[in-house]
């Protein structure tokens, strides 16, 4: 079974509640309606409703939570939190309002309070907009010093890899990392083969 099999069958085995913040986004409605379809997450759009019905362009929506942040009566309560988390950093009240209004801020919020299980987004922000948030309110793992990305490879060369399965990383957050940012990115990979292929990673520098 191919990789991505095997992940879409643990994810309908366990179906999570994944916000995506990029809703007005074309690719992002029309991919919202394959998951629902395919029953692979429980999902929530953020944006304007009549923009993401627009852009679905005839894709079902239905079983798909359509948010707007610019409206939702979450946006006091997020801002609370917002404000309590930040203001030591200089966040003010009025601040923390508008920012969470950010659908990038509102879905981060969402996982924060534990009404999301994850959050997915990448199709027109840059890598920066969508960890600074996360950096900012979720933080990072206990233990990890560098923050770090990867991507998931399968070869049809199975000789390659394990069975042809790869982690590639940091391929999109560390410009110039010195020795022990390298360390840290290596044992990050070897934590996320773990997670997502269930294989025992060996490490190549």
């Amino acid at each position: 079974m191919a990789i991505i099999d095997r992940i879409m069958a643990k994810a309908q085995a366990n179906v999570k509640h994944i916000v995506l913040p990029e809703g007005e986004e074309t690719r992002n409605a029309q991919a919202a309606a394959i998951i629902a379809a395919e029953g692979l997450a429980k999902l929530t759009l953020l944006g304007n409703p009549d923009k993401i019905k627009e852009v679905a362009a005839g894709a079902s929506l239905e079983g798909i939570n359509i948010v707007d942040p610019e409206t939702s009566e979450k946006c006091a309560e997020y801002a609370a939190t917002l404000y309590e988390l930040r203001k030591a950093k200089g966040m003010t009240e009025e601040k923390a309002a508008a920012t969470v209004k950010d659908p990038m801020y509102y879905g981060i919020m969402m996982v924060k309070n534990g009404e999301a299980d994850g959050l997915v987004s990448g199709a027109i922000h840059s890598t920066g907009d969508m960890l600074r948030p996360a950096l900012q309110i979720i933080k990072s793992k206990p233990g990890i010093k560098t923050v770090s990305s990867c991507f998931l490879m399968e070869c049809p060369d199975k000789s390659y890899g394990d069975n042809g399965v790869m982690i590639f990383a940091d391929c999109a957050v560390n410009i110039d990392p010195d020795a022990e940012a390298l360390a840290n990115i290596a044992l990050g990979a070897a934590d996320s083969a773990r997670a997502l292929a269930n294989m025992e990673p060996r490490v190549a520098m």
